[in-house]
């Protein structure tokens, strides 16, 4: 992953596969009604700005995120989901540091917008995220669940 071009390649494949996915789907499509040709700009923006430090997204995810939270309860499955999708979308277009800082920075804002919408620990999809590494890495035998908190 590169540039801009990379991101917006990226984003417009991870929301085919978000839009199609029938746990994540309907709230980007029954409950956001995501004009996705509007959204993508401002997405790759996000995206640029946190792979790259570009500096060139200047608004608040948080608060689009909470009044979606509002309307459709976002829980551990959605943001697992989401966490899912994105990371094998990268992983079957991007390799290297690039791709790498991307996968990492999702995990922290899953768990980040899980914790401060949803009120419960972030913490577990961060720990799962790092058994995944490690298991694919051959540190550990396996990946099990987190226990139930």
């Amino acid at each position: 992953m590169r540039d801009r071009d990379d991101i917006a390649r990226l984003v417009r494949e991870f929301y085919a596969r978000a839009f199609a996915d029938p746990l994540i789907g309907p709230i980007f499509t029954d409950i956001a009604h995501m004009d996705l040709e509007h959204h993508l700009p401002i997405m790759c923006d996000f995206w640029e700005t946190v792979v790259f430090r570009a500096g060139i997204y200047r608004r608040n995810a948080f608060t689009l995120h909470e009044a979606l939270n509002r309307r459709a309860p976002l829980g551990g499955a959605e943001f697992e989901r989401w966490i899912e999708l994105w990371t094998a979308t990268v992983d079957d277009l991007f390799a290297g540091e690039s791709a790498e800082r991307a996968k990492a920075q999702a995990r922290r804002i899953a768990s980040s917008m899980r914790r401060r919408l949803a009120g419960g620990s972030g913490s577990a999809l961060e720990t799962i995220g790092t058994r995944e590494r490690l298991a694919a890495a051959g540190e550990i035998d396996e990946v099990r669940e987190a226990p139930a908190r």
